[in-house]
């Protein structure tokens, strides 16, 4: 080689695996769980609070969601090939292996229920189970046979709230379930616009969409309103049941009716870009309820739920 040849540069082999392993814990997705498990703890916390038992939960539920993002990734992995956006995470571009995102992934999964059971929240740890089971053995096979897996899905992603809440109060109530539904129902249209999106890649990799088989957007349209219809009444729920007060069904009203607005926007003109702003309207909606049914109880209140 001249002296005045260089090579071209090449990130360290260690940074490059990091990234790669930070990548199949999709950690974007990660602060919106550990989000929720917060806010379930936050509102499922007596007085005093014990913070240890938030900081266990946040423990165990990351490690446990690493795990299942990782296998969920792993069963994917060839449909993941055949997407745009997808095409380039680890396993389909071959940066990383089967077999090591396969030990990794069960070690994370069982490191966190583990770890959640030493630290004495059995009943989180159960919740974490069968979130773990329903999203990677239920979920993600599901995803090529029937449009129904959208509704299959919405479960392990609404149980992280209810770990918090667990994790704090030691049992599931009336309002832990109402935490549930909301989450549930919320990400009906959320992952319905994102479908929407991309319907054409979700097409070529074969899973079964409810937007790949209705390309007129009616069907996909009418599935958002009905739903988020369906959220407003249940964001409602935690003023009816003495959760939360008057101020934080408010919230919820004006929130739920922004989001519907998009929806019916949606519905009249299916479009991406409409999509787009049911996505976006969406994003905003949950992290805002929540914290306003947060704020409700620490600081209007003046006390701990």
């Amino acid at each position: 080689m001249r002296a005045d040849e260089t090579l071209p540069y090449a990130p360290p082999v260690a940074l490059s695996r990091i990234s790669d392993y930070l990548q199949l814990a999709r950690p974007r997705l990660a602060v919106l769980v550990l989000l929720t498990v917060g806010a379930g703890w936050l509102l499922g916390a007596g007085a005093p609070p014990n913070a240890g038992t938030l900081l266990h939960a946040l423990i165990g539920t990351s490690l446990l969601f690493a795990g299942a993002s990782g296998l969920n990734q792993l069963l994917e992995r060839d449909s993941d090939a055949l997407m745009p956006r997808t095409a380039n995470r680890p396993l389909p571009a071959g940066r990383v292996q089967p077999l090591e995102v396969l030990v990794v992934g069960s070690s994370q999964s069982a490191g966190g229920l583990l770890y959640l059971i030493v630290a004495g929240q059995p009943l989180t740890a159960g919740l974490g189970a069968l979130a773990l089971v329903s999203y990677v053995f239920i979920y993600t096979p599901l995803k090529r046979r029937t449009v129904l897996n959208t509704l299959v899905g919405a479960m392990p992603g609404a149980l992280p709230p209810l770990m918090g809440w667990v994790a704090a109060r030691g049992r599931l109530d009336s309002a832990a379930l109402a935490l549930f539904l909301i989450v549930f129902l919320w990400q009906v249209p959320h992952f319905l616009a994102i479908a929407w999106i991309y319907r054409d890649e979700y097409r070529a990799a074969g899973h079964v969409m409810l937007p790949v088989s209705d390309p007129n957007g009616v069907q996909t349209g009418r599935q958002m309103i009905r739903y988020t219809l369906a959220l407003m009444f249940a964001s409602l729920a935690p003023c009816m049941i003495g959760m939360s007060s008057w101020i934080s069904g408010l919230g919820a009203v004006v929130l739920g009716t922004v989001f519907l607005y998009t929806a019916i926007a949606y519905a009249r003109t299916p479009s991406t870009d409409r999509a787009r702003q049911v996505f976006r309207a969406s994003l905003v909606y949950l992290p805002v309820l929540l914290l306003f049914f947060v704020l409700d109880a620490l600081l209007l209140n003046g006390t701990w739920t």
